[in-house]
This record gives C-alpha cells, structure tokens and sequence, in this order.
C-alpha cells in the first residue's frame, strides 16, 4: 500500500492538506478515502461542536439545529461524518444529481440508519395517485430503507397543490402501510402564499415546510413562517447563505456562517439544511450550532449585502408583473445562482432552467426593443437575462 502511494504521488497527509475536495475518489481508493475524513475529524485543532437539537414541529422528531443539504454532496464519506458529529436529519431528492443523489445518500447511512431521519421528495410535475406512489417506491429501493421520515412535495410555487385530493390519498395510503412517516413542502417562490396555506389548512394535512428563508427575505415570509409554525408546522430553512458567493475579507466568522447564524436565531425555524459539498463546508456550517448571534454578525451580513447586491435575486417575482412576455425572472436567476454561486454546479443550473418551458426563459427576452420590468432591488433584469442566455442556454 506505502508503495502504491508513492508511485501516485499522494498519501494520506498530503490529501488531507488539499483540503478534502470532492475529487478525492479520483486520488485515493473510498477506504482510505473515509478513513482519511474520520481522521481530520478527531485530530483537526477545530472540533467538531456539540450538537444542538431542536423538535420538528408536530411531528416530534428532534433535529439538528444544522442538518445535512445533500442536493451537491458527491461523496456519502462526507455525510457519514457529519452522521457519526451528531447530524441526524439528511435531505436529498429524487431529481438531485440527475436521481444519482439518493444513491450518494444510501451508502452514507448504510448500518445507521436508525440514528438518523431521511428527508427526500416527489418530482416537482408528479401530482396523481400513481405518479406519487411511484416516486416514494423509487426513492424506497434507491435510498435502501423500508420508510421515509419526511416526504416532501418538490417546488411549490402557489397554494393549488397543497389542496390537490389525488396527491392526498397516495400520501394517506403510504403512511398507512409504514412506507411513509411525516408529509411536507418545498418552496422557494411565493413562500408566504405556500406557508399561509399551511396554516390554513383545517384538515392540517401537511407536517413540515422546506422554505428559502435567510436574511434578505422580506416581512411576509417572516411572518408566514410565524405563522406555521404556530399551527404546528415544522420549518426548515434553505437557501440560508444567500447564494453563498465567495466574499472574502469580512473576519474570522464567515459572513456564509453569520447567515447560518440569522436563521437560527428565529425559534420559529427549527434546523437550516445548507449544502455540503466537503469537508470544508461541513465544518463551516456545523460549527455555528451553538453560538449566538452577535452585532459583528449584523456587520458582516451587511457588508455581504453591500458586495452581492449587484447581482443577487432575492426571487420575489415582483419584477415578472412588469414582463408582457411572461418571463419566469425569478426561476431563470435562480438558475443562474446555480452556476455562478457558491453552487458553482452548471449542470444543476442547466437542468434547472431547462424545466421552464421554453417561454418562459430568457430566451424569450431577445425581440423586445427595452425591458419593462422591473427589480424592486435595483437589479438590472435585462443584462441577467443576456448572461442567462449566454450561461444556460
């Protein structure tokens, strides 16, 4: 083995130096490759913090304060880290990663599976009985457990399919025959309509709620949020670092940490799931279970702001009234957040903005003499629009 290491140029040491990238399985065989992560994690000078737990809603589960985005996590090794630090809740999906993401999280929780609550979700256009039934029967085999702790249906942007009786009777059938435990949404537009119509729901129908929620979010959502969580629902934040652009120079904390730190100071919020794509990102964010958040976060988070203001969407959708072609701004940005963000992911981006139809992309942009809508935060709509069609395309 010692050999066969020096004639790769690479040992233990070495790649623990590089950081831990998601390349790794290139460099070193999955073995070395976890035993190289357990190690970093019980030697490293910055410990791993005690875990914090928080009760998810009605449903009583108790989660990590910080739990596990696995949308562009590449390695399970990575997950079953942060699994073996005390992180116990895991979201994942059935579109993620082209349908290879509940795969990537199947040998993360292999022999765990007791100590920790899965967390995926339908395809975002599945709606009938049968299309239901097949997602979770999908997920079930691809993850390799007998039940799902939270089922979620995928990208909510109105009210309509929280109400839809099809969907509902699948769901009531699955956690009838155990396959099923708990039933929640995803949203990242129109969030207050979504968290509202929770709330309202006299048949409370629907447990939990995965809702973009950070420090740009406007009075509506927090209010929503309040809400729901007053009616039971258990909220889960996403979207927490607010793209997670590479802003260097704002102090010792990160300003993507100062950000984990705003959500978790609302009680109403439950757990954050931010992504993780290595160990770098799984230190920086579990290291925030714990600590308050302090007036140099304020200050960090308002720098932050300053320096991504020219080009972040907070995707309110204000400007797409002001669209007469009927341009999904608010998604196409999103998409474009995707490959230029702390993402940095284009085939996410890509497969993002190819689920728009056709006229409803930047594409649509190209004819019209001038832009006429228009970006409450002072976003030039139209060079977003130009950079989409150059990126995404």
């Amino acid at each position: 083995m010692e050999s066969s290491e020096k004639k790769k140029g690479i040992n233990r040491r070495t790649f623990i130096k590089a950081g831990i990238a998601g390349t790794a399985t290139a460099l070193i065989a999955p073995p070395a490759f976890a035993d190289a992560l357990q190690q970093m994690a019980a030697t490293d000078q910055s410990p791993f913090p005690k875990p914090v737990y928080r009760t998810l809603g009605r449903t009583g589960l108790k989660i990590s304060v910080v739990s596990f985005g696995a949308m562009l996590t590449p390695e399970p090794e990575v997950i079953r880290v942060a699994i073996d630090q005390g992180v116990n809740y895991i979201d994942t999906a059935r579109k993620y990663m082209g349908g290879k993401n509940e795969e990537i999280v199947a040998k993360a929780i292999r022999g765990v599976r007791d100590k920790i609550h899965i967390a995926t979700k339908t395809l975002p256009e599945s709606t009938t009985k049968a299309e239901i039934i097949r997602d979770v029967e999908t997920s079930l085999k691809t993850l390799g457990t007998d039940h799902i702790d939270v089922i979620q249906l995928h990208h909510l942007t109105g009210r309509e399919r929280i109400f839809i009786a099809e969907t509902r009777e699948a769901l009531t059938l699955l956690k009838k025959q155990g396959k099923v435990r708990f039933c929640g949404v995803t949203t990242h537009k129109n969030e207050a309509e979504v968290l509202n119509a929770l709330a309202d729901d006299p048949d409370r129908f629907f447990d939990t709620c995965l809702v973009k929620y950070n420090f740009k979010v406007d009075k509506a959502v927090s209010a929503a949020i309040d809400r729901a969580a007053s009616a039971g629902i258990g909220i889960i934040a996403m979207k927490t670092q607010v793209g997670g652009y590479d802003i260097t120079g704002l102090g010792g904390i990160s300003a993507h940490q100062a950000a984990l730190k705003w959500v978790l100071q609302n009680p109403r919020v439950t757990a954050a799931i931010p992504g993780m794509k290595d160990m770098t990102q799984l230190r920086e964010d579990i290291a925030v279970m714990g600590m308050p958040f302090a007036y140099a976060d304020l200050r960090r988070l308002d720098r932050y702001a300053e320096a991504i203001a020219p080009f972040y969407c907070t995707f309110c959708g204000t400007c797409e009234a002001g669209c007469p072609r009927g341009v999904d701004v608010s998604t196409v940005n999103r998409a474009l957040m995707y490959a230029e963000g702390g993402y940095r992911d284009i085939s996410l981006a890509r497969a993002t903005y190819a689920e728009l139809p056709q006229l409803a992309t930047a594409a649509a942009c190209v004819d019209c003499a001038g832009c006429t809508a228009r970006c409450i935060n002072g976003l030039d709509i139209s060079a977003k629009m130009e950079r989409a069609r150059s990126v995404l395309a």
